[in-house]
């Protein structure tokens, strides 16, 4: 059975959202796109099976050779679709496997990688086992001087996380910092216990940026 995944915009641009489909899955219908503040961009057609990674890529420009690039969560193809290229952190990470282990969706928020919009997870049609997953929190505004990532005026574009490497593995005074930020959020690598959701399967899920 196919699951629709509807993208919300409420940031103050334009965003690209990334799409990245693990190895060896069914692919989703699209590796990126733009979506602009207000309408929503609705796909009915994600596979069972589908497993991967969705982010959002802002402050983003095509320059004078014709290269797309973003400030924020690129994915370095030069193109809005970022095909089989993953994100470049700092970024905020919604993450799906749907359809397995009996039947069942999981799904997690991860700040592994950093934060640099909040993503909520809503999940819709799916009975009432079904959660709601956000970080409410602006980590950006909390984010420690020497995690920050800046923009040319100097404010936090994002912060930087990356606590996935094996020497990472434990919980950092960092990691930390975002658990306490976001609860409900992966905050390093084998945060399993707090950070992952599941859903009976023929459910779906609205991803909305910038709540």
């Amino acid at each position: 059975m196919a699951t629709i995944f509807v993208f919300t915009n409420r940031c103050p641009e334009t965003i690209y959202p990334g799409v990245q489909t693990n190895t060896n899955r069914p692919a989703f219908p699209t590796t990126g796109f733009a979506l602009p503040p207000g309408p929503d961009a609705a796909f009915p057609g994600v596979p069972a099976g589908w497993a991967g990674r969705i982010w959002a890529r802002y402050s983003c420009a095509t320059d004078a050779s014709g290269s797309f690039g973003c400030a924020s969560g690129d994915c370095a193809t030069g193109r809005v679709e970022c095909n089989s290229a993953g994100n470049q952190a700092p970024s905020t990470l919604a993450e799906f496997t749907l359809d397995d282990q009996g039947g069942r969706d999981f799904y997690d928020i991860s700040n592994v990688d950093g934060f640099n919009v909040p993503v909520p997870i809503l999940p819709y049609g799916g009975g009432q086992s079904c959660a709601a997953v956000a970080c409410a929190a602006n980590i950006n505004a909390a984010c420690p001087p020497e995690l920050a990532a800046r923009a040319a005026d100097g404010s936090t574009l994002c912060c930087r996380g990356e606590y996935g490497s094996p020497d990472r593995c434990r919980p950092s005074s960092y990691s930390q910092f975002f658990k306490a930020q976001c609860p409900q959020a992966y905050s390093y690598a084998f945060d399993d216990g707090s950070g992952t959701f599941t859903c009976s399967s023929g459910g779906n899920y609205q991803i909305l940026f910038c709540p």
